[in-house]
């Protein structure tokens, strides 16, 4: 196998996921019952055999750093490693000024790895994917940058860089979120969107962002800055995401993709999952996402009174839970919860150590860790009341902080 060294990019805010992203960054959010959201590109990169990987971090890195070491630890003796680097001013008393500037102010890791290639990929996307296929087509292409991209509906222009290509795949036209785009030949109702993931010929790269370092005009951003000027360069090429194949995965699965940048985006991705057979399936044992699993006991139902019955349909229920007849419906269920008597979760995310109390009625609703739902108390029944004490997002989802007391009204 080539050489490859591997950036994530995890320093964003994650403004649009608040209250979620009070205290934690982005991709440290929980997802899908015990994972977080920088779990996912890590798998994919970890299954490939790619295991030289730098986390690039800035804000709010705590718990992202106690993440990656408890649980993205390589073997030191074949030299492989997933390494947390923050912002570490070499240059100067600043933060990374962009996606490009932060793997620039790094350049010093590429010296002493020496890779023949430059994986650059995002920490905040909900995907399988084969990084290996992309790494053979851009080899074979001779590009110098290969640029992972998606069909998405042409209505969504506006939220991603937009690629034109022409019929041998070399990339024509980048566009940084356009109001509008015309459509694909072969479907004027799509277009290419950029997922964020990149892979560089090192000295392509190196160059580049030496190039976008001297530029003052520059926001210094992979999307907006550099890889326009490669498409310039006529060195940029297209990687489709929807020709990979990834071992496990069904027609149903195949080329999944959530950008979950907004809580209803990231809401939906959950609900994606609790179908009998799921958008996403995370039962895929040939290419799984991996993380650690705390130490708990099995999930446990007590209770078969009429009307006072433990049960969940639909759901994923994590281990440590205990749902003490109380009622769960297609809902993520996080480790430690605890659903009381009467109580009743529907279309829900809940994250761990979360208690709803007896008689407690919580729907399309997402509870960050830690929050009391006290006996009786509702969420996702009144809107207006809800709006009124907690974020409600533009989908009409309840979300509720860390470690906040629900009463009853």
């Amino acid at each position: 196998m080539p050489s490859v060294l591997s950036f994530v990019l995890a320093g964003g805010e994650g403004k649009r996921l608040m209250p979620l992203t009070l205290d934690r960054a982005k991709p440290a959010v929980p997802f899908g019952g015990h994972y977080r959201l920088v779990d996912f590109v890590l798998s994919n990169l970890a299954n490939a055999g790619f295991l030289k990987i730098i986390v690039l971090t800035q804000y709010k890195s705590h718990s992202l750093d106690i993440h990656l070491s408890r649980t993205w630890r390589m073997s030191t003796l074949l030299g492989d490693f997933v390494s947390p680097v923050p912002a570490q001013m070499r240059l100067g008393q600043r933060w990374f000024a962009g996606s490009a500037d932060a793997v620039y102010q790094n350049l010093n890791i590429v010296g002493d790895v020496g890779p023949e290639y430059i994986c650059v990929f995002g920490a905040d996307h909900i995907y399988r994917m084969d990084p290996r296929q992309m790494l053979e087509q851009h080899i074979e292409s001779g590009a110098g940058v290969t640029v992972a991209g998606i069909r998405v509906p042409a209505e969504q222009s506006a939220q991603f860089g937009v690629i034109e290509t022409d019929a041998k795949g070399r990339i024509e036209r980048f566009v940084e979120k356009p109001d509008r785009f015309p459509g694909l030949p072969d479907a004027p109702d799509q277009i290419m969107a950029s997922m964020g993931n990149y892979i560089f010929t090192t000295e392509t790269l190196v160059n580049a962002l030496h190039a976008d370092a001297s530029d003052e005009s520059s926001k210094h951003d992979m999307g907006g800055d550099l890889i326009p000027g490669l498409v310039r360069a006529g060195v940029a090429h297209l990687y489709d995401f929807g020709t990979g194949h990834v071992p496990g995965v069904t027609d149903r699965d195949a080329s999944y993709w959530r950008d979950v940048g907004t809580l209803d985006s990231y809401y939906d991705a959950h609900m994606d999952l609790v179908a009998v057979h799921p958008v996403f399936n995370l039962y895929n044992r040939d290419w799984p996402i991996m993380t650690s699993v705390p130490i708990l006991p099995p999930a446990k139902f007590v209770f078969e009174d009429e009307g006072r019955r433990g049960q969940a349909f639909d759901s994923l229920v994590s281990p440590g839970v205990i749902i003490s007849g109380g009622t769960v419906r297609r809902s993520i269920i996080s480790p430690e919860v605890r659903v009381s008597s009467g109580a009743l979760v529907e279309d829900s995310v809940i994250m761990d150590q979360t208690v709803v109390g007896p008689g407690a009625v919580v729907r399309r609703a997402i509870l960050d860790k830690s929050v009391h739902v006290e006996p009786g108390a509702q969420l996702g029944v009144d809107p207006v009341h809800d709006r009124r004490y907690h974020t409600i997002s533009d989908g009409g989802v309840v979300v509720v902080g860390k470690g906040t007391r629900v009463p009853k009204r």
